[in-house]
């Protein structure tokens, strides 16, 4: 056998290469060979093919003692896989390698002496000759070895890689994938190491791992050697980039998330095969992201042009070199976890059986949910709040979000299908219950219960965790209809598997969702600190903000990357957004909100929406939300964010927040920004044509003017029964809305939960030519559907 079958330097091999030197190797050649020229720095050295492997093999009579211990495996019994991997293991690590094998390993490591010095480090990785498939990563499965230094250690690191084809979890993954392990070979790679023990390393994907969203780089870091990240044995910091517009020369860095990092890899004083040691992270470092935003962008980068290549979503490993600052790229493999959400499927629920109805009230959704209950009667209990429960209680506000999030249904004594529990519970995909009246005296705790939505307007808690059905309908060939589809959307979190949905945008994203869970605190607490009375509040916003400037900085950043992460998920369509509607009372109950709010008889029609953006109480806060739309819309890229006023009671009063807005560098028609106004006043329709010299668009609030038009309060349940936007009152004046701002020039959408909620409400709009309807997502598909529909009626 010669030098070139056991021994091949990775610039000279490609991935047509991969028989012969597995798939790790082949696509370290291959970005060597193809990309070099591009940015892509790889680490060089040399692989020991599988030709050598089986060499070894057939030379120590390994290949008839390995096939025998084969064949008294049952993959079935974990003793049988961990008696039978344990022998292979140490008989293999006992036998010796062929002479002209290790002669050609030691010559080739001192090429790479030549190269990088005496005894320079290098580290053995693995590479099996059906590894790193598009269908099959066989990640994690064999042994790689780190800090390994002289010719001596580095035959031993080999012949205990080659051992480690034979790890339990490598024989059961290759028996699970139908691999016979007779015909898979292991070929080693010996590659110089990047000296990351002194800086950082991580892994990061070309796609959202999660959702399969696949216009995005996922980047996962820690300090030292990388180890620690890709085993998951640390909490590394997370980035996510977007690729679409870093490609047009922007700065998207759409989220960053500071992990613990509380230890890391680094290297050991002697080297050897275990060359390396963990230690803890000092508390400083700890509290510093490891990679700078310009490193973030670079990674980014890199992984595009990889992506590129090779034509499809990859995994890639990195490290950064402590001693010279530069980024390398230590490995690249298909990504093949199927994680892309089945948006285009329609879900029916169904009960199979019945069960005592313990009570009952509005439904939100459509969804069936069970668990057991957990009675929840004061913000006191949240914390005690189990995932998987049915959350019961008299009513939420926005501080319950978190636990909501976690709940397997929700129901409350109170509140209409507007209040903050059917809002929040709509756009986290739980089916909800509102308004029953009793709730958290009918329904017992930790009482077995099953929350059903599925059979109209009125949902149902029944007794016992009951069997439902859940009848899915593929959606791949839905027409789009003339109406623009678009969602309703505040958790960032959501927004890159909702986009899988068939949708044109987003008609409504609320900041609120953001600035109550990411920010926590109230904007001019973050502004004045000083003036925050409350000692233990005070404490909190500075924890928030470690590592900012400022509480502006931190509130700039924050609400920015939640925004820019909705828009760049439904890039390039429409994203509108609606800036901050919280009520005075809703604002107060923010870290240091206290101090800066009024106290109101009636919030719902007090100090709200427009009338704060340009009043001295809280014009400043409104200008780090500016700021906030100004970074995402310019500096990354994001020009698809429109932006949105709600209740603008007056045209002066829409001509004051524009100059204000124009103050902070959001100028209507410069660069393509576009401004809508919320027409949810009455105001708004009579005055329609006055507030369309002003605005580009108008989106229609069904909530707030069916309640302003007939004189009533959504959040009242005693009145609830009268709230309904099918009302000829609210109808008339939207019909007459659409009618005249369409005259006008202008686009008018809803972003209101009527169309949502009731099948006939939609038929109504689409009949009245309005241009889109914002819908929740668990109704886009129905809706849709019904939409074709009436529009199909309508032209014939």
């Amino acid at each position: 056998m010669t030098q070139a079958n056991m021994i091949r330097w990775f610039q000279n091999i490609r991935l047509t290469d991969l028989p012969l030197v597995g798939g790790k190797n082949a696509s370290l050649g291959e970005m060597i060979s193809a990309l070099g020229d591009g940015g892509i720095q790889v680490p060089g050295g040399f692989a020991i093919t599988a030709e050598a492997y089986r060499l070894f093999l057939r030379e120590t009579g390994l290949d008839r003692q390995v096939e025998d211990l084969l064949a008294e495996l049952d993959k079935d019994q974990l003793a049988s896989l961990s008696r039978v991997g344990s022998r292979i293991r140490r008989a293999i690590r006992h036998a010796d390698l062929p002479v002209r094998l290790c002669q050609e390993i030691r010559a080739a490591y001192a090429e790479l002496e030549e190269q990088y010095g005496p005894d320079c480090d290098v580290a053995v990785r693995s590479s099996a000759t059906a590894e790193d498939l598009p269908d099959a990563s066989f990640a994690g499965q064999q042994e790689t070895f780190l800090h390994v230094r002289g010719g001596d250690d580095l035959l031993l690191a080999c012949r205990n890689c080659f051992a480690s084809l034979f790890t339990d979890r490598a024989i059961s993954y290759r028996e699970d994938k139908g691999f016979d392990p007779l015909d898979v070979a292991l070929s080693i790679g010996v590659q110089k190491m990047v000296r990351s023990d002194l800086a950082c390393a991580g892994v990061m994907f070309t796609i959202a791992t999660e959702s399969g969203f696949p216009h995005v780089v996922l980047i996962n870091g820690a300090w030292g050697l990388g180890e620690n990240v890709v085993r998951g044995a640390v909490n590394p910091d997370e980035f996510y980039v977007f690729k679409t517009t870093l490609r047009k020369g922007y700065r998207p860095i759409l989220s960053r998330r500071l992990g613990s990092k509380e230890k890391k890899i680094v290297y050991a004083a002697d080297g050897g095969i275990k060359g390396t040691r963990e230690i803890q992270v000092p508390a400083e470092d700890r509290r510093c992201f490891c990679l700078s935003d310009n490193e973030v962008l670079e990674l980014a980068r890199m992984a595009c042009t990889i992506e590129d290549h090779y034509g499809r979503p990859m995994d890639i490993e990195w490290g950064k070199d402590g001693q010279t600052g530069e980024l390398f790229i230590l490995q690249a493999r298909p990504e093949t976890v199927q994680s892309a959400a089945a948006g285009n499927v329609m879900e029916t629920y169904s009960l199979k059986e019945t069960g005592r109805r313990l009570t009952e009230g509005r439904a939100v959704g459509s969804k069936v949910g069970s668990g057991p209950a957990m009675v929840i009667r004061s913000a006191e209990e949240i914390a005690h709040f189990a995932k998987g429960s049915v959350l019961v209680t008299d009513m939420t506000d926005p501080d319950w979000e978190p636990i909501m999030k976690r709940a397997a249904a929700i129901v409350t004594n109170r509140g209409g299908r507007t209040c903050h529990a059917a809002i929040v519970s709509r756009e986290l995909g739980i089916p909800c219950v509102i308004g029953t009246g009793d709730a958290t005296s009918a329904v017992a705790e930790a009482q077995p219960v099953t929350v059903a939505c599925c059979e109209g307007e009125t949902g149902a808690v029944y007794e016992g965790e009951l069997a439902y059905d859940i009848q899915r309908t593929d959606l791949k060939e839905l027409k789009r209809p003339r109406t623009r589809i678009m969602l309703t959307l505040g958790d960032p979190s959501q927004a890159y598997s909702l986009a899988c949905i068939p949708n044109d945008g987003v008609g409504l994203a609320r900041l609120e969702f953001i600035i109550n869970n990411a920010i926590q605190a109230h904007p001019m607490a973050l502004l004045h600190p000083e003036r925050v009375t409350d000692t233990e509040e005070r404490g909190r916003i500075e924890a928030l903000t470690v590592g900012y400037s400022d509480g502006a900085a931190f509130f700039i950043d924050q609400l920015a990357q939640g925004v820019a992460t909705i828009a760049a998920a439904f890039y390039p369509n429409d994203v509108i957004v609606r800036m901050s509607d919280f009520k005075s009372n809703e604002y107060a109950n923010l870290l240091g909100g206290q101090d800066f709010e009024p106290e109101e008889s009636n919030p719902m029609i007090g100090f709200r929406g427009a009338s704060r953006y340009y009043d001295e109480r809280y014009r400043e806060g409104f200008l780090l939300e500016c700021r906030a739309m100004q970074r995402a819309r310019q500096e990354m890229g994001l020009k698809n964010i429109k932006l949105m006023i709600p209740f603008c009671r007056t045209v002066a009063e829409g001509r004051r927040v524009i100059e204000v807005m124009a103050q902070a560098g959001l100028t209507r028609g410069e660069d393509g920004l576009e401004l809508y106004v919320m027409c949810e006043i009455p105001a708004n329709v009579i005055l329609a044509e006055e507030f369309a010299e002003l605005f580009d668009g108008f989106s229609i609030g069904s909530n707030d003017l069916t309640q302003l038009i007939l004189g009533l309060d959504r959040d009242s349940e005693i009145v609830a029964h009268l709230y309904d936007e099918r009302n000829a009152a609210v109808t008339r004046s939207i019909a007459d809305v659409i009618t005249r701002v369409k005259k006008a020039g202008r686009k008018i959408g809803i972003c209101g939960q009527a169309p949502s909620d009731y099948p006939e409400f939609a038929e109504f709009l689409v009949k009245c030519g309005i241009d889109s309807l914002s819908l929740t997502a668990d109704t886009v598909l129905a809706t849709t559907l019904r939409v074709l529909e009436v529009e199909q009626r309508l032209e014939s």
